[in-house]
């Protein structure tokens, strides 16, 4: 219970605070607010003056930072399928109908038992899916820690 949580803590920092979804070419804002390229931009047609729409922060020009680190995460995260709002039944092998159990480390993507068998995963590494998630986590965590340290020191 309490590491889905932490996955939900951490997920909720890829996901765009206007269309909350996973970030789709995120920017930085020079308030430190990140959003969707998209969104922001479709937010702001709306406005005479562009503003942050988290802290109300006006900006006379609208200089957006592309933020390559939060897209690498937010694609992470979007690929383990680790939206807080999916619901586990959607947990299923599109081709076999059987549960997804397994993390092909060859291919990057969550299989079940009659894929692992299967002539396409032949010789390839697997792992319990909750085994890669703990290894993923960790390592976007580490990321956005590095990246949270990165923003406080500019």
């Amino acid at each position: 219970m309490a590491s889905r949580q932490q996955g939900q803590s951490w997920t909720e920092e890829v996901i765009c605070p206007i269309c909350l979804d996973f970030f789709t070419d995120p920017v930085s804002l020079d308030c430190g607010h990140n959003f969707c390229r998209f969104c922001i931009t479709q937010s702001w047609k709306k406005l005479e003056i562009n503003s942050c729409p988290e802290c109300r922060r006006e900006f006379p020009d609208r200089n957006l930072r592309v933020s390559w680190a939060l897209a690498n995460l937010a694609e992470k995260a979007r690929t383990l399928n680790l939206n807080p709002q999916e619901k586990e039944s959607n947990h299923h092998c599109e081709e076999h109908q059987e549960e997804l159990k397994l993390f092909c480390e060859t291919d990057k993507k969550v299989i079940c038992l009659v894929c692992r068998d299967s002539r396409e995963h032949r010789e390839h590494h697997f792992i319990p899916i909750k085994e890669a998630v703990g290894i993923y986590k960790d390592r976007v965590k580490s990321s956005l820690d590095s990246l949270t340290g990165k923003k406080s020191a500019a």
